[in-house]
């Protein structure tokens, strides 16, 4: 049996996971997970608490020129 070097090690390890991530994702249908709407699809219709525990809806908050949404998560909530 041959005895790797460290970064042989490294690589091997790499590509045995990415091999492994490629076939999860394949098998499990994750390659088809969509982050959003499309160009020109319309969004779902829903409903959300503002700052101040109030509910809006798309409706509330498009103004006349429409809206951008931004969901940002930080990584330390």
């Amino acid at each position: 049996m041959r005895t790797l070097r460290p970064d042989q090690m490294k690589t091997a390890f790499a590509g045995l996971l990415l091999v492994t991530v490629v076939i999860l994702t394949t098998s499990m249908g994750l390659a088809e997970i969509r982050t959003g709407p499309g160009v020109g699809e319309r969004i779902p219709v829903f409903q959300a608490r503002d700052q101040n525990g109030e509910a809006v809806t798309f409706q509330t908050l498009r103004g006349p020129k429409g809206l951008l949404l931004l969901f940002h998560r930080s990584a330390d909530w």
